[in-house]
């Protein structure tokens, strides 16, 4: 990256990191079941609520204990069970239609990052009618108070129960459109580990180390703060103890409730301290490929980490060590490595390829143009860089007919044989 863009994009985040303190962030109420969830919204006299969720959840029943409860606090309800994995605008417009036409005065979504992101957008189209999704990425796009929104999680991964984010993708363009506005931030999330119990265990490892990345590509990045560095820290001790446990034992009741508590915690890291370039390559493969959002993560983050090298050693190293993946003796260099070491043996332990596969040459500078115009100047990244180094982020971990890759064409066969069920994404 040339001299002039780079002192462009760090003054920029300079001036973001100046007004954090003044920034209207918020979290959400959190309530621990169904019930509280029916007697809040009955209290505050909501007659009719859109539940945004996917075919996966409805079709299994797991809706059940949410309509059980609704119908027993005498709130009555509409399903849009729709949304797919990288949720479209058509289905946010779905989704809004949806709403209008029930005479809906609350939203909650059901589900994973995909729901939780489409019913987000749904209700700013509700209260913004006449500007598009397109026109809504960036920052602070909506300036308006959003129906009441709620958000119960099936995986622990996105924490998208707790940020101002949400990301849309445009089925035409193929590009993801991530939208910023503290009026995202859910009212509250119900946080009830018994609806993560029966997530299939590439699911849970791929949606952790989702987690993951949002703690540490805010951790390491140039607008933490002692919040966010706290949270973050919190995330990365709980998944290094509790993300394999719930891996190995999808019923192991501490350990989802671990990760859904690590979840919530990074998703306050990087809400306020935001990403990096993992999440702008992402959600570029995740536009034009359709590839799950925690499994690109999972694969880019050490790739990005190795990158970064020298800049991020003196923070990574230090999350080494509070988290117990380095002793405590070990030097930022060593302790860093260590850190980059445990990822990547993560990833192989729970059969996360370490290349991913379909990525075309052909699409490699278009792709890398959007990760650029996404990240720059908004992530405070510890190593900035352009279009043409992003590109060459690509073909790292792009997979070259190895083993690597005919483990991504399984996964990709496993998805096609609904096993990926994008309702739980």
């Amino acid at each position: 990256m040339n001299s002039f863009r780079k002192i462009y994009c760090r003054t920029f985040q300079l001036c973001f990191r100046m007004a954090l303190p003044v920034l209207p962030y918020r979290e959400p109420e959190i309530l621990e079941d169904m019930e509280d969830l029916g007697r809040v919204l009955a209290q505050k006299g909501k007659k009719s609520v859109l539940i945004v969720t996917d075919k996966g959840i409805s079709g299994l029943g797991l809706l059940k204990p949410l309509t059980d409860a609704l119908e027993q606090a005498g709130v009555s309800y509409a399903i849009y069970d729709d949304t797919v994995q990288n949720p479209t605008i058509h289905n946010v417009e779905q989704a809004k239609e949806a709403y209008l036409a029930n005479h809906c005065d609350a939203i909650i979504a059901f589900g994973g990052g995909s729901s939780i992101d489409c019913a987000k957008a749904a209700g700013a189209r509700v209260v913004k009618p006449r500007q598009s999704v397109q026109k809504m990425r960036g920052l602070l796009k909506i300036h308006r108070k959003l129906p009441t929104l709620v958000a119960i999680p099936t995986t622990a991964g996105t924490g998208s129960e707790t940020t101002l984010a949400a990301v849309i993708t445009d089925s035409d363009t193929h590009h993801k459109y991530p939208i910023n506005d503290f009026a995202l931030i859910p009212r509250y999330a119900v946080l009830d580990y018994h609806v993560t119990t029966g997530l299939p265990r590439q699911i849970t490892a791929t949606t952790g180390m989702d987690a993951l990345t949002h703690a540490v590509e805010a951790y390491i990045g140039g607008s933490t703060t002692k919040l966010t560095r706290r949270m973050a820290e919190e995330a990365v001790r709980r998944i290094h103890a509790d993300l394999k446990r719930a891996y190995d034992d999808g019923s192991d009741a501490k350990a989802r409730e671990s990760m859904l508590r690590a979840a919530y915690c990074a998703g306050i890291a990087f809400t306020r301290s935001y990403v990096g370039y993992v999440h702008g390559v992402a959600h570029s493969l995740g536009g034009r490929y359709g590839i799950p959002h925690g499994l690109a993560n999972a694969v880019i983050l050490p790739y990005f980490l190795e990158k970064y090298g020298e800049s991020c050693e003196k923070r990574l190293g230090k999350l080494a060590r509070i988290c117990g993946i380095a002793p405590g003796e070990a030097d930022d260099h060593a302790a860093s490595s260590q850190f980059i070491q445990w990822v990547k043996d993560m990833n192989r332990s729970m059969e996360i390829p370490e290349k991913l596969e379909g990525i075309q040459e052909e699409d490699i500078r278009q792709m890398a143009a959007h990760a650029d115009r996404e990240s720059n100047p908004l992530y405070p990244v510890p190593r900035l860089m352009d279009a043409k180094e992003l590109a060459a982020m690509y073909r790292k971990i792009a997979a070259q007919g190895d083993g690597c890759s005919r483990r991504a064409n399984g996964l990709a066969a496993e998805r096609k044989q609904g096993k990926w069920k994008s309702a739980i994404s």
